[in-house]
């Protein structure tokens, strides 16, 4: 199952997004509510973090 990158919850709920990283390309998943909350959270693949 899908994870949020941030908070590592399911991604079973609407709302829930994915999109490239900005730096590298690898897939960045993230949950309503992190997403809402404007959660940091950090690339696995290049480091990069975001809001």
């Amino acid at each position: 199952m899908e994870k949020c990158t941030s908070c590592n919850a399911p991604l079973a709920e609407d709302g829930a997004t994915r999109f490239p990283c900005p730096k590298c390309g690898n897939e960045i998943r993230r949950c309503p509510q992190c997403r809402e909350q404007s959660i940091g959270y950090t690339c696995a693949k290049c480091g990069f973090q975001g809001p």
